[in-house]
């Protein structure tokens, strides 16, 4: 079987020669540190890393605009000896550290409330034609049907997640309640720049002979305690413009709605799978659940990708192997792809990934030959 191949019959349960040899990524930190440890110079981003472990090629896709148009002018605002405030596209001020590498935190946002929504909605025009890339009907021409041998993705953009980014949490929770009207217009606003242009998009690639394997969606609106969002009033401002994009995908053959959201997201599956969204990634482990407890409690219906505990590989060959043997089950039922729950901590040693990626080739792979080998290592 192909990469293509593979991964429709383990999304649908049906046979196949093995699972698929997939992961998340890495973090820069990481590479850094394992270039220490014998990781060859050159590999230096996630794409050479999941060559060079010999990973089957996934992740390939493609998209449309449904962000602003035209974004913000990025320039930076201000800055010390310590710090530099820089102004994203998206009209965000972020506070980035000069000496060592951390998540920059927002501290000013533009969009503020119903007064500076007008400024971001003109930004929204679903008809506008550059939300169609130059060149995307040769471009998609590229992964036809009928010579693919990988899955094809293409993006279907975020309803409630960017919208938390433009505001910042505290203040989108607040219009929550002091102003429900401007969530409800801003999602359907977000919604239909994802329809419009993702449907012209869709037609383009069907007269190329295309039909996409899955569809990404992004949220990351779950921490570890639970939902940025009442769960009802989740469903009912966001649930139907769910509906309307994966309705829009399925029309062009594509069943497969993969969703990113991070944390404690049981408290939003029921929305997700009951408006078509049925892929969760990437499965993040924490005190409530896991992949095998999951699907007991969702069903065949929940596709997955991830929920391997990215902790467990710094514990050591004995735990990691432990962990692939629990999941086996799993993996074997279909429909569950399994890799790390988020991309590869630097308290990773080398030696510990390499042993889950071997082990995982051994059990998951089944040890065929048709599994890609590994780089060399460099001399310690």
């Amino acid at each position: 079987m192909n990469d293509r191949e593979r991964y429709l019959a383990t999304m649908r349960y049906q046979q196949r020669d093995r699972c698929p040899i997939w992961d998340f990524g890495f973090w820069e930190e990481t590479l850094v540190r394992w270039h220490a440890q014998g990781l060859p110079d050159e590999v230096t981003d996630n794409g050479k890393a999941s060559d060079f472990f010999g990973m089957d090629h996934f992740d390939w896709g493609c998209g449309v605009s449904n962000d602003l148009l035209p974004e913000f002018e990025s320039k930076v605002i201000r800055e010390d000896d310590q710090y530099r405030w820089v102004r994203r596209g998206d009209g965000v001020v972020e506070k980035w550290h000069k000496h060592s590498t951390t998540i920059p935190e927002p501290e000013e946002f533009l969009l503020t409330g119903r007064d500076s929504w007008p400024e971001f909605k003109k930004r929204l025009d679903p008809a506008d034609p550059r939300r169609i890339p130059p060149g995307f009907a040769v471009d998609v021409a590229r992964h036809r049907d009928a010579t693919r041998t990988y899955p094809f993705s293409i993006g279907a953009g975020s309803l409630y997640g960017t919208l938390r980014n433009w505001i910042g949490v505290q203040q989108l929770s607040l219009l929550l309640y002091d102003d429900r009207a401007l969530v409800e217009e801003m999602v359907e606003t977000r919604a239909d720049c994802i329809v419009e242009p993702l449907s012209k998009a869709l037609e383009i690639a069907r007269r190329q002979g295309v039909t996409f394997d899955y569809a990404t969606m992004w949220e990351d609106i779950c921490f570890n305690r639970g939902p940025l969002i009442g769960p009802q009033m989740f469903r009912e401002i966001c649930g139907r413009h769910y509906r309307r994009i994966t309705d829009l995908v399925a029309k062009y053959g594509c069943r497969i709605v993969q969703l990113d959201c991070d944390g404690r997201i049981d408290d939003l599956i029921p929305t997700w799978l009951d408006n078509g969204v049925n892929c969760m990634f990437p499965v993040e482990i924490g005190d409530w659940a896991d992949p095998v407890a999951m699907r007991r409690r969702w069903g065949k219906g929940m596709l997955m990708r991830g929920g391997f505990d990215k902790h467990i590989l710094a514990r050591g060959p004995e735990a990691i192997r432990a962990e692939v043997r629990r999941l086996t089950p799993l993996v074997e039922e279909g429909a569950f792809i399994p890799h790390c729950d988020h991309r590869v901590p630097a308290d990773v040693s080398l030696a510990n990934y390499i042993f889950y990626v071997e082990e995982a080739k051994r059990v998951w792979g089944k040890g065929l030959p048709n599994l890609r080998p590994m780089g060399k290592l460099m001399p310690a």
